[in-house]
């Protein structure tokens, strides 16, 4: 592939969902780069990436997902970063597709479909759709972006929460953004028990005190409590 494409995915005790997401991984066309950013598991995770056919590049990181991000990206050899949530699946050509991305992007995200075929999953995704054409997004959806544009923007801040929706801000105003179809299929079990309604006042609310200067800190307690 060319640009070369590397897939980071940061994990923290990930051994029953790592197996699939390697599998999957494996299966993508193009052949990209794939690091796994372990930020400290306590079960067989290591153990799983290291011997997986796939053969990953795992590394070890100080726990946090920015951090474990920003891991991977020091390593990682390719153009084009993609940051993947163990839980989130890419569409099988997502590769073909970040290939073809103009030079005057710098970034963006995929399309998101939430799994479970119901209606839960419809009025999610559907909203999501919504507050990605104002802008909105958040890492479930894949981050990816230029080599150059993460270093200029300096990577992903280290915040206890919303270190993803920060950067995508960040990136939306250095540049250009796409959003590429697909789509991306991400897992809805964190929020199921909430239903939809206080699930989106979850995500409005969390968004907006962020974005009105509530420590990422606090904010990470309130969406522990939110799920």
């Amino acid at each position: 592939m060319s640009p070369g494409v590397s897939i980071v995915v940061p994990v923290l005790d990930e051994e029953r969902e790592l197996p699939a997401l390697l599998d999957h991984l494996a299966a993508l066309d193009g052949d990209p780069e794939v690091i796994v950013a372990d930020g400290g598991s306590s079960d067989a995770t290591l153990e799983i990436a290291r011997r997986h056919p796939l053969a990953p590049i795992v590394l070890a990181a100080p726990r946090g997902r920015a951090v474990q991000m920003n891991t991977g990206a020091e390593r990682a050899g390719g153009e084009l970063l993609v940051f993947l949530h163990a839980d989130t699946r890419l569409p099988p050509d997502a590769c073909r597709r970040l290939g073809r991305v103009p030079r005057s992007v710098e970034g963006g995200n995929f399309a998101l479909r939430f799994d479970g075929g119901d209606r839960f999953a419809a009025v999610l995704g559907a909203w999501y759709a919504v507050q990605r054409r104002l802008g909105v997004y958040y890492g479930d959806s894949v981050i990816w972006l230029r080599r150059s544009a993460f270093d200029e923007l300096g990577g992903f801040r280290p915040l206890a929460i919303m270190e993803d929706h920060d950067l995508a801000r960040r990136l939306g105003r250095h540049g250009r953004t796409l959003c590429l179809p697909g789509p991306a299929v991400t897992s809805g079990r964190r929020w199921r028990a909430m239903g939809v309604p206080r699930t989106i006042l979850a995500w409005v609310a969390i968004r907006w005190l962020f974005v009105a200067g509530v420590p990422a800190e606090r904010l990470a307690g309130l969406y522990r409590k939110a799920r």
